[in-house]
C-alpha cells in the first residue's frame, strides 16, 4: 500500500540545503535513493567489491586532479592583483584545460538521449530455441538502456517529430550482448550503402544548418520521395509514432531478423520486440508543439521521475519465431528486408522476459553519454543475418565509438565494462586503463604458460553459426523482393484508427507544406497515392494540388490492429493528474483527493495560485503545492480534476505573465481556463467536484465526452480513473469522415 502522501519526484538533491553557504569540512553527500552508476567491476571485467560511494569523488577538501589540496579556487595566480595571470598557474591551467576538453563529440545520430539501469529476468520461454544464458528461466541480468531521438543534436527538444532509439545492453554472465533498435519496426533504408544519404537528407541544410530536428524540409523529402523504399518507415514517423507520450510508453523493435541457436545447434529466425506495460500512447501534435518551448527535457524527465517515484517502467522482451529455411521468407515477406514487418497476428510475439528499470544515472555524461553499443556484440546462441542493413551495421558500430571515445579502449569506461572475465590480448591504445600482466600477449605462447586458452565446445563458448552461402557471383544488386516499397506502408495505414488516419494526413500535409519546392510536393503525393488514394486526396487539397497519377496501384492487404495505438485501456502506473484549486479549496477534502488519486498509483500534483508560504496557509501543512497557475502547463498532465473555485490570483497580469493575455470569463485565472481549454483540445480525461463544476460550467467545458463530475472528492475521482486507462477521449471530437471507409 503507497504512504498516505505520494512523494513528488524532482528533488536536485539527496538532502535539503540550508539558506546559508555550508562553512562546515563534510565529505560528499550520497546519491540520491534512485540512482545508481555502472557496476563497480574492473576494466577486464572481474568484480572488485568496491563499494559504489568509493568510485565517486571522495574527502572533505578541494583538491587538484592529482589529490593535492587547494586554499583558493576563485582567483587565478597573479603578477599583482591587477596584473597578467602566471603561466606558472597549475590550477587554473589544470581546470581551464580540463574544461575545454569536457564535451566529446556527440553522436552523429541518436545524439538527444536519456539513459537508465535495470534488470532483465527471463521467462526460461526462450530455452527451448537458444542456447543464450540471458533467456533461462528467473536468470536476472543487469541491462542500461539509452532512449533516443534520431536526427536532433544533443540540445534538441525531445518532442521532434522522429525515430526514437530503444538501445538495451545486457550485461550477461557470459558476455555483453547489445540489442540496438528503435521505436519503428522497420528503417528508411534496406542496404547500410545508403545510410549516409539518408541521414545527410534529414539532418539539417548544410548551407544553413537549419531546421534542427525535423523532417519537415526539403531535403528530407527530395530523398524519400526518389528513394521510395523509405516510404513505409516515413508512414510510421507521420503517424502517432513519431511523438510518443513517453519513453516509458514506447514500443521496442530489433528492426531485423536475427538467428538464434538451440543448445543442440538448431536454429531458428526472430524479430525482437519490446511491449511496454503502460501500452504505447502518443501526443498530440499541439501538445508536442507546446513541449518543445514550454519543457524541451519532457521525455528525460518523465523517465527519470518515474523511477524516482517508483513507477518503474516495464516492458516484456517477445519474439517472432520462423523457421530457418533456405529462403528466409515467410508469407511471402522477405525476413531479410529491413523495410518489412511480419503482422502479429500472423505470427504472434512469445514473451520470453521482462525488463524492469529501477534506478536513475548517477553522473548523465559518464553513464548515458559514453555508453557505447555495438550490434557486434553477441553471446553465445544469438547470431545475426545477412540482412544488408545489419551486415553494415556490423562494420559502422565499432568505427563510430573509436572516434567519438578516442581509441580502441572504449569498452573499458566504467558503464562499457562488460560482467564477465575478460582476456582478449589486445593491448595498449589510447586510453588504456588495465594493466596487464604477462609478456606474450599472442597465441600460440609457451611463456605466460599457453594463457589464455581457447574455449572447448562444452565450455560455451561462442560460434558463428555455419550459415550455408550459395554459390554465386560478387554483385551490386538485392533480390527481387525488395523491390515492393508501397505494400507494407497501405498495410500500415490500413491498420490505424479513423482518427490515426486524420493524424496522419495532417502530419504529410504539415511537413509538405513546409518544403519549399512543388515538384517535391508533387513526387511525394505520387507516392501517397501508390499507397491509399484517399490520403492522397485529403493531403493533396490541405497542399491545393492536384493528386497525381500513382506509381502504381494500390495492393491489397489484410490489416493489422496490432499496429494501432486505439481501442484498448492499460494501467494506470505513474500517471499525472492536476488538481486545481483556488483559495475557498477545502484542505482535508483536498488531502482525501490527493490520497486516492495516490493510492491508485497515480501522481497527483496541487496546481494553486500561488506558491510558498502562501500555498502552505491555503492547503496546510501537510499538503504542497507542486505547481501554480504561473508554473502549471497542459503536457504535464493525463487528467485534471478541478476541486474548487479559480479566481484570478494575485499574478494574473500581463505585466507578470504573459499567459493571462488568452480571452477567460469573469471570475476564472486567465491561466485555468488556458489550461482547461488545452486539455480539452487534447483529449484528455476532466473532472470536477464542488464549485469546481462552476469553473468548468463557466468556461464552456462541463459538456462533451469525457468530462466527469462528483457529488464529493472520492466519486469525482472513481469517474475519473474509469476513464484514463483508454489514455485519451478521442470521441470527445468526431472525425472527419473521410477516411471512414478507407
Amino acid at each position: 500500500m503507497p504512504d498516505k502522501q505520494p512523494r513528488i519526484p524532482g528533488s536536485p538533491g539527496s538532502a535539503t540545503p540550508p539558506v546559508a553557504e555550508p562553512t562546515t569540512p563534510a565529505g560528499p553527500l550520497p546519491p540520491s535513493p534512485d540512482q545508481s552508476g555502472p557496476a563497480t567491476v574492473s576494466p577486464t571485467g572481474q568484480e572488485t567489491g568496491t563499494p559504489q560511494d568509493k568510485m565517486a569523488q571522495g574527502g572533505k577538501f578541494l583538491t587538484t586532479a592529482h589529490g593535492a589540496r587547494l586554499k583558493d579556487s576563485d582567483h587565478s595566480l597573479k603578477a599583482g592583483n591587477r596584473g597578467p595571470i602566471l603561466l606558472q598557474d597549475h590550477h587554473f591551467r589544470e581546470k581551464i584545460s580540463h574544461f575545454d576538453h569536457e564535451r566529446i563529440p556527440e553522436r552523429v545520430v541518436h545524439a538527444r538521449g536519456s539513459g537508465a539501469h535495470g534488470v532483465f529476468r527471463g521467462y526460461g520461454t526462450a530455452s527451448k530455441i537458444s542456447r543464450a544464458g540471458v533467456f533461462a528461466q528467473d536468470k536476472e541480468t543487469e541491462v542500461f538502456v539509452r532512449f533516443s531521438t534520431v536526427v536532433g543534436s544533443r540540445g534538441s527538444s525531445d518532442l521532434a517529430r522522429d525515430t526514437r532509439g530503444f538501445a538495451t545492453k545486457f550485461y550477461t554472465d557470459e558476455g555483453t550482448w547489445d540489442l540496438v533498435g528503435n521505436n519503428i519496426p522497420v528503417f528508411f533504408i534496406q542496404d547500410a550503402l545508403k545510410f549516409p544519404d539518408v541521414v545527410h537528407a534529414v539532418k539539417p541544410h548544410p548551407d544553413r544548418e537549419i531546421p534542427q530536428a525535423q523532417s519537415a524540409h526539403d531535403t528530407f523529402w527530395d530523398f524519400v520521395s526518389l528513394h521510395t523504399e523509405a516510404q513505409h518507415h516515413t508512414m510510421w514517423n507521420m503517424a502517432d509514432r513519431g511523438i510518443p507520450r513517453s519513453y516509458r510508453m514506447m514500443e521496442g523493435f530489433g528492426i531485423h531478423t536475427f538467428r538464434l541457436i538451440a543448445q543442440d545447434g538448431s536454429t531458428v529466425l526472430v524479430k525482437f520486440h519490446w511491449k511496454p506495460k503502460l501500452g504505447v500512447h502518443s501526443v498530440t501534435w499541439e501538445e508536442a508543439q507546446i513541449i518543445s518551448g514550454a519543457d524541451p527535457d519532457f521525455h528525460r524527465r518523465d523517465l527519470a521521475d518515474a523511477i524516482e517515484a517508483g513507477a518503474f517502467p516495464e516492458w516484456e522482451l517477445g519474439v517472432q519465431v520462423f523457421e530457418d529455411t533456405e529462403d528466409q521468407m515467410f508469407a511471402g515477406i522477405d525476413l531479410l528486408d529491413p523495410t518489412k514487418i511480419v503482422p502479429e497476428e500472423l505470427v504472434p510475439v512469445e514473451p520470453i522476459g521482462k525488463m524492469t528499470l529501477n534506478r536513475n544515472t548517477t553522473n548523465f555524461f559518464a553513464e548515458t553519454e559514453q555508453v557505447a553499443f555495438n550490434p557486434n556484440n553477441l553471446v553465445p546462441g544469438i547470431d545475426v543475418t545477412n540482412d544488408p542493413l545489419l551486415q553494415g551495421r556490423l562494420f559502422s558500430y565499432l568505427d563510430t565509438q573509436i572516434t567519438r571515445l578516442g581509441g580502441p579502449n572504449w569498452n573499458q569506461l566504467p558503464i562499457n565494462r562488460p560482467h564477465a572475465a575478460v582476456n582478449d590480448m589486445l593491448r595498449d591504445g589510447m586510453h588504456q586503463t588495465a594493466v596487464h600482466a604477462g609478456v606474450a600477449p599472442y597465441r600460440p605462447n609457451s611463456l605466460d604458460g599457453g594463457n589464455p586458452f581457447e574455449t572447448p565446445d562444452g565450455d560455451r563458448p561462442f560460434i558463428d553459426h555455419p550459415a550455408p552461402v550459395p554459390a554465386s557471383v560478387k554483385e551490386r544488386a538485392l533480390p527481387a523482393s525488395f523491390e515492393d516499397h508501397f505494400s507494407q506502408a497501405r498495410l500500415f495505414f490500413q491498420s490505424l484508427s479513423e482518427v490515426e488516419k486524420e493524424h496522419v494526413a495532417q502530419a504529410y500535409t504539415f511537413e509538405l507544406g513546409k518544403c519549399y519546392e512543388q515538384a517535391i510536393r508533387e513526387r511525394q503525393l505520387k507516392a501517397l497515392a501508390a499507397i491509399d488514394p484517399t490520403l492522397a486526396q485529403v493531403v493533396a487539397d490541405g497542399l491545393g494540388l492536384p493528386v497525381p497519377k500513382p506509381a502504381e496501384s494500390p495492393a491489397d492487404v489484410v490489416p493489422s490492429p496490432a499496429l494501432s495505438q486505439v481501442g484498448r485501456e492499460w494501467p494506470l502506473d505513474g500517471r499525472q493528474v492536476g488538481i486545481v484549486v483556488g483559495p475557498d479549496v477545502d484542505a482535508g477534502e483536498l488531502s482525501g483527493t490527493v490520497t486516492s488519486v495516490h493510492q491508485a498509483g497515480l501522481v497527483p500534483l496541487i496546481i494553486a495560485p500561488s506558491g510558498g508560504e502562501a500555498a502552505t496557509r491555503l492547503l496546510g501543512k501537510d499538503l504542497v503545492a507542486q505547481r501554480t497557475y504561473l508554473t502549471a502547463r497542459s503536457i504535464e498532465f493525463d487528467a485534471v480534476l478541478v476541486a474548487s473555485a479559480t479566481p484570478p490570483a494575485p499574478d494574473a497580469a500581463n505585466g507578470l505573465d504573459s499567459k493571462v493575455g488568452a480571452s477567460t470569463p469573469d471570475g476564472i485565472d486567465p491561466r485555468v481556463s488556458l489550461l482547461l481549454g488545452e486539455v480539452w483540445r487534447q483529449a484528455k480525461a476532466i473532472g470536477a467536484y464542488g464549485a469546481g463544476e462552476d469553473v468548468l460550467r463557466t468556461t464552456g467545458y462541463l459538456e462533451g465526452a469525457g468530462v466527469v463530475t462528483g457529488s464529493g472528492a472520492e466519486e469525482a475521482v472513481q469517474q475519473l480513473l474509469n476513464l484514463m486507462p483508454a489514455h485519451r477521449v478521442w470521441e470527445r471530437f468526431p472525425t472527419t469522415g473521410r477516411f471512414a471507409t478507407t
